[in-house]
């Protein structure tokens, strides 16, 4: 894969590899023809991030554009507090932290540690129970493993990815019918 990987691609990966290649087919198609209503909520509760309207508080970085050269990895933060250096994921409903939400938060956390800003706490929010996952920083083995991770998905090829059906994920990808 050439150029940057989107940052939120990295919980779809883990999801099901085929579900990027898919994405990016319907990249320029207009969302609302094919996105579920949990896509369209999340895109919802996340609008004050993008819009810069969460905090007025100048400390609070909300929706920054970041990137990483190392690692070829671009997209936007939810929440860094400057003051405290406390990066913030934020999810609609947490019922378990997947791996897939770990790693985007470390992508965070390499992008901004990149461009020089000082990250000292890792957190995922729960945004429907208000509910906090604290998240180490990446130590070795785990930076280790992310690495890997990207790696992985920089060698995918679609065409090698054998349909694997498994109905829990499945029931819950918007492009499950094109998978049958």
């Amino acid at each position: 894969m050439e150029g940057y990987l989107k940052i939120s691609f990295l919980n779809d990966f883990i999801f099901c590899p085929k579900s990027i290649y898919l994405h990016n087919i319907y990249d320029n198609f207009n969302a609302y023809a094919f996105n579920e209503t949990p896509q369209i909520v999340g895109e919802l509760k996340h609008k004050n991030i993008d819009q810069s309207s969460y905090s007025t508080r100048k400390d609070i970085l909300q929706g920054l554009p970041i990137y990483s050269e190392k690692f070829k990895l671009a997209g936007k933060l939810d929440i860094f507090d400057k003051k405290k250096g406390s990066l913030i994921e934020r999810k609609t409903k947490v019922k378990k932290v997947f791996t897939g939400y770990k790693y985007q938060l470390y992508a965070q956390y390499f992008c901004l540690k990149e461009m020089g800003f000082n990250v000292k706490s890792l957190c995922i929010y729960s945004l429907e129970d208000n509910k906090k996952y604290k998240i180490k920083l990446p130590d070795k083995k785990e930076t280790k493993k992310f690495t890997n991770f990207i790696k992985k998905i920089e060698n995918f090829e679609p065409s090698s990815c054998r349909l694997i059906k498994n109905k829990d994920k499945c029931a819950n990808c918007i492009y499950a019918s094109l998978c049958f």
